[in-house]
C-alpha cells in the first residue's frame, strides 16, 4: 500500500487510490450540506487485483481524515465504511442519525447519482 497515493476528486464525489497513474479503488461520496455539512461515502470499491492490500481502509481512513481538517462529520451510507468505522471508533466518531437520515433523503432527491 505504501506505493499507493490518495487523491480528493471533491468535484467528481470520489476519493480515488491510485498505484502510479491507475486509478485502483474509489469511494464515491457526496457533500450533504443540510442540516448540517458532511461527507457522504455511498459505495467503495477496489479493482480486484488490488483487493486484499487494505485499500479500502486506507480510503476510508482518509475520508474520515479530510472531514476532520474541514470540520465536518462522516455521514458513512457505504456499507463497507460503516463497517470500518465501527472497527476504528476513534477516527470515526459517530454521525447524528438526523445526518443519515438527510443523507438518505438526498439519495433518493438524486436518482442515478450512484
Amino acid at each position: 500500500m505504501s506505493d499507493t497515493e490518495i487523491r480528493d476528486d471533491r468535484a467528481g464525489g470520489r476519493l480515488e487510490a491510485f498505484a502510479g497513474e491507475e486509478v485502483v479503488g474509489h469511494i464515491a461520496y457526496f457533500v450533504l450540506e443540510a442540516p448540517a455539512r458532511a461527507l457522504v461515502p455511498v459505495h467503495t470499491i477496489v479493482e480486484p487485483e488490488h483487493e486484499g492490500l487494505g485499500i479500502a481502509g486506507s480510503l476510508a481512513r482518509e475520508l474520515y481524515a479530510i472531514a476532520a481538517r474541514e470540520g465536518i462529520v462522516v455521514a458513512p451510507l457505504c456499507p463497507y465504511v460503516v463497517k470500518w468505522a465501527a472497527r476504528h471508533p476513534e477516527e470515526a466518531p459517530a454521525a447524528d442519525p438526523r445526518l443519515l437520515e438527510a443523507a438518505v433523503e438526498w439519495l433518493k432527491a438524486h436518482p442515478g447519482r450512484f
